[in-house]
């Protein structure tokens, strides 16, 4: 056998090989299952060690468990250094090339790309092997930069992929795995944790703050770093501490740039927009853009950031003031992009709505507040969502133990009951 084949069996199911497919997340691989059995790609997008490899896994598992062999599944993984010898787009080829001359797979054959993005010039390879009619693929990649996929591999396929954004462990999901108790003391925990699926392997906080410490780097070094040949390393770390420090908040570049120079720091209004872009573009935090309700458009000047995971907070940054309101928002916004929403900040006569929600014809209102512990705070949440003029659904979400009742058509809704009405 190749000494390549030999190097990377371990990794595959071939020779009736097994491997570990973590816990299951239904709320993706159903998804998927969906779109199998045709030539469109599957793209998962994420950012770093949130989880894509094992939906991989999971579904590779459930073709085997549709009658699909293992010999005709390959698993390519460049973060592992096994598979150090593909490099490249022609690498990559010839290693496909090789499988089959080895293994002889009959009938459809299975490629799953693990970070592809590693792999130089790999678009090359998943654009012509998505369209070889001479022969059976199926392909599924994942990546950790939006830019790359929304735009060199959108061009290429032009409407031939389907996308698939996975984000941490959302409440349900954490609470099956440590097999806690729907409810306040268990959302709590979840807020007071984290959703990074690794997180649930550590037993005290030193190591998960070890754990959060090393992710933030690699994701810093390996996907902003050196694609984009950062000058000002300092700079780009001081940024994602502000962000972290200050989500939920309104900002502006404007503002951050100013910020940054009262320090005592030298930058520019361009630098500090690219660096928050490519923050973004890694997935480590969401830009959510003001939206006026009456005119039903965006609002340009300030928007406000939200964290992909509440662990770095937590971990990290757990000495700066931050209550748990904030939190919450942070956690609700975050279960609404999960259920395929567009989220935007509302803004309607002067006053802020936190979230405009729109899927297809579906729009609701969300205000998310720790407490509604008296007449001042339900009048400052209520307030907002009683201006807008429209039908669509309305809701305050909270950790208020009681569901309290439905006020001019605006539901409450607990914390840890949101997934159920998204």
């Amino acid at each position: 056998m190749d000494e390549n084949i030999e190097s990377v069996k371990r990794y595959n199911l071939w020779f009736d090989n097994t491997i570990d497919c973590g816990f299951p997340r239904p709320l993706y691989t159903a998804n998927i299952n969906q779109y199998l059995g045709n030539k469109v790609v599957k793209v998962l997008t994420g950012q770093r060690r949130v989880g894509k490899s094992y939906i991989l896994r999971q579904t590779a598992m459930h073709l085997m468990r549709q009658g699909v062999s293992g010999n005709n599944i390959v698993f390519i993984n460049r973060e592992l250094t096994a598979f150090d010898f593909i490099e490249n787009y022609k690498d990559l080829d010839n290693f496909i090339r090789l499988y089959r001359q080895e293994l002889k797979p009959e009938g459809r054959i299975y490629i799953f790309i693990d970070e592809v993005q590693d792999i130089e010039g790999w678009e090359r390879v998943v654009n012509s092997l998505s369209q070889d009619f001479t022969e059976d693929y199926e392909l599924f990649i994942t990546g950790s930069n939006s830019k790359m996929f929304s735009g060199e591999l959108s061009t290429l396929l032009s409407g031939r992929y389907v996308e698939f954004h996975i984000f941490p462990l959302s409440y349900e999901e954490y609470a099956s795995v440590h097999q806690l108790p729907i409810g306040k003391q268990s959302y709590m925990q979840y807020m007071a944790d984290g959703g990074y699926p690794e997180l649930v392997h550590f037993p005290s906080s030193d190591v998960k703050r070890n754990y959060i410490s090393g992710l933030k780097d690699t994701v810093l070094l390996k996907d902003i770093i050196r694609r984009y040949t950062i000058r000002d390393i300092r700079l780009l770390e001081d940024l994602f501490a502000y962000l972290v420090n200050n989500s939920s908040n309104l900002l502006s570049i404007t503002n951050i740039t100013n910020f940054i120079k009262s320090k005592g720091r030298k930058t520019s209004y361009d630098t500090v927009s690219a660096y928050l872009g490519y923050i973004e573009e890694v997935y480590l935090a969401h830009r959510a853009l003001r939206y006026n309700i009456k005119g039903k458009e965006t609002l340009s000047g300030s928007y406000k950031y939200y964290m992909n995971d509440l662990s770095f907070k937590n971990y990290l940054y757990a000495g700066f003031s931050y209550v748990t309101g904030y939190l919450l928002e942070n956690l609700v916004y975050l279960e609404l992009l999960r259920h395929g929403y567009d989220v935007y900040v509302g803004s309607i006569k002067e006053k802020e709505v936190d979230f405009v929600a729109i899927k297809n014809d579906r729009t609701i209102y969300v205000q998310a507040t720790y407490l509604l512990i008296d007449e001042h705070t339900i009048e400052r949440e209520y307030a907002p969502l009683e201006l807008i003029a429209d039908n669509y659904e309305k809701v305050v979400v909270s950790l208020d133990d009681l569901q309290m009742p439905s006020r001019n058509g605006i539901k409450h809704i607990k914390a840890w009951e949101l997934s159920q009405m998204l």
